[in-house]
């Protein structure tokens, strides 16, 4: 870990709203999964937006957006987001979307499959699009013609859409929680 989480207490009254506003939005949303420590300082990505506010409040703001204007399925969004995170190897990430996964009824070998990077067998087509989708594009390569299509036509072009930019946030978290070297809570090595 190349930052450590900072407790509210310790922040400018500025962050100190930053904080509580992340706190309550993981509270309402991800309630299952830890994201405080016990000395209620932010775990996660959540530290590295605090210490760099400049980066990290806009960056927050996108996937705030990507929560707030939501609408394909949560189990396909899982299914994205676990795709994203194994593809990255970021270790939160992973830890909090197992959790999700399985609280939106995801079963148990396939979120084990999807972290460990593999396409399970058992996804409806809308999951599995979104696999092939996130597949794809966090290989760095262009989606296909035949592969967009089919994606529009089980999501819709908004679904589509909003698959994009599920990617590229998760990815942009990803890489945060790599490169600051964030660990998931029981994992501090």
């Amino acid at each position: 870990m190349r930052i450590t989480p900072i407790p509210p207490e310790q922040l400018p009254e500025a962050t100190r709203y930053v904080h509580d506003e992340i706190a309550n939005l993981t509270r309402r949303s991800q309630s299952p999964v830890k994201m405080q420590d016990e000395t209620g300082a932010l775990l996660g990505p959540f530290p590295a937006m605090l210490h760099y506010p400049a980066f990290g409040v806009p960056a927050l703001s996108l996937m705030r957006a990507l929560d707030a204007h939501a609408i394909l399925d949560k189990r396909v969004r899982e299914v994205a987001i676990l795709t994203v995170a194994a593809a990255y190897g970021a270790r939160f990430e992973l830890y909090a979307h197992q959790i999700m996964g399985a609280a939106f009824g995801i079963p148990n070998d396939t979120i084990a499959s999807l972290a460990a990077g593999i396409q399970p067998h058992d996804l409806n087509d809308q999951e599995n699009i979104a696999y092939i989708v996130t597949q794809v594009l966090t290989k760095g390569n262009v989606l296909p013609d035949t592969t967009y299509a089919r994606a529009v036509k089980l999501l819709g072009k908004d679904g589509v859409a909003e698959l994009f930019f599920l990617i590229g946030g998760y990815g942009l978290l990803a890489v945060i929680l790599n490169g600051f070297d964030m660990p998931a809570p029981g994992n501090n090595v």
